[in-house]
């Protein structure tokens, strides 16, 4: 029996596509070279904007074109996981609805962390630091898609990443919905409370770095727990990496209150001047939402002026849409126009990009 895994959306999903395939292959089953040659096909599926969830219905619906007998369908990940959280069993037959050739529908916490990955990158490792977010930015799916915020244990994170860079591994990148604040639900959890300085971000990353990988990169952080103890580990240290990704999302505070981001632009800004004070040739990376209900021009030209004032290297650009369950999607019409979206994100793209 021959399996082909086909990943959409962030590195977290590419991570959890690689435990997959350890756990397809402790079935007794190995990797096709090619969709066409597989008896089963694995769907790891995004779902943080409705352009990524229409992607999926088009690509499975698409494979009924394959060979007779036709592969057994598995569909995985985020839009799995948001309707194995949905209460109601709408999600789920909707899905059903959709994509009526899916065999099954699997969730991607039975591929869990028993399963060593089967890596496809032989230079460069991506080790999940944590599951989930306890955030609840107010047009974010993963706290439904995920469920809360889980963090690993630390001996095992370090374990994972002593065991690839004695594999010849140079790079890894620590893997998080936010990375910052490991370690937090364990200090929630335990009758230590802050006993253990282990489970905090900076410390993991600074016993990380000091494994010996030439590259130390952690995706994603928010800037609310960015702290000075961060900052410190990252100068002292050369091998982090000195691109630093620093979502925004506005530069707007009206929309970032809205957003349910917890900080206003002058914060932002702040933080941005102080690591580049610290960090010397550090270079940031972000993530822009434009057309959040409500956005007017001057609200968005508060964000074109926030990321000339920052100089982004790169950014990821989104235009909004809203997701299922979350509050903006409930409590906030989704009122500017696609035309005026697309504007805003052929402006910004020209302007960053």
């Amino acid at each position: 029996m021959k399996y082909f895994v086909k990943t959409f959306g962030c590195q977290a999903n590419v991570a959890d596509s690689e435990r997959i395939n350890s756990m397809l292959q402790a079935r007794g089953m190995e990797p096709a070279q090619s969709i066409d040659k597989a008896d089963q096909i694995v769907i790891n599926t995004c779902i943080v904007r409705e352009s990524a969830e229409n992607r999926i219905y088009g690509f499975v619906n698409n494979l009924e074109k394959l060979k007779i007998p036709k592969p057994k369908i598995i569909v995985t990940g985020c839009l799995v996981g948001l309707a194995v959280r949905d209460k109601t069993g709408k999600i789920m037959k909707r899905l059903r609805e959709k994509m009526p050739t899916v065999d099954e529908f699997l969730p991607i916490e039975e591929a869990g962390f028993d399963f060593s990955p089967v890596r496809s990158d032989r230079k460069h490792a991506l080790v999940p630091i944590s599951n989930g977010c306890n955030h609840c930015c107010s047009y974010c799916v993963v706290p439904y898609t995920r469920g809360r915020e889980v963090s690993r244990p630390f001996h095992e994170i370090v374990a994972e990443c002593q065991d690839v860079i004695k594999k010849g591994y140079t790079e890894v990148t620590l893997l998080g919905q936010n990375v910052n604040s490991y370690g937090k639900d364990i200090v929630q959890n335990s009758k230590l409370k802050n006993s253990r300085p282990e489970n905090s971000f900076h410390r993991l990353l600074e016993t990380v770095a000091k494994l010996g990988f030439n590259k130390v990169n952690f995706i994603s952080s928010n800037p609310w727990d960015f702290s000075n103890e961060l900052i410190k580990v990252i100068a002292e240290n050369s091998n982090i990496s000195r691109e630093i990704h620093l979502p925004v999302q506005s530069g707007s505070n009206e929309i970032l209150e809205k957003m349910n981001r917890r900080y206003t632009r002058e914060q932002y800004l702040n933080l941005v001047a102080e690591i580049s004070r610290k960090v010397k040739g550090v270079q940031f990376t972000t993530d822009i939402i434009v057309g959040f209900p409500g956005e007017t021009d001057e609200q968005f030209l508060n964000t074109i002026d926030l990321a000339e004032k920052v100089g982004f290297k790169k950014a990821y650009l989104a235009k909004y849409s809203p997701r299922p369950n979350t509050v903006s999607a409930k409590m906030y019409p989704d009122n500017v126009p696609h035309k005026e979206k697309k504007r805003r994100w052929e402006i910004l793209e020209k302007l960053i990009n």
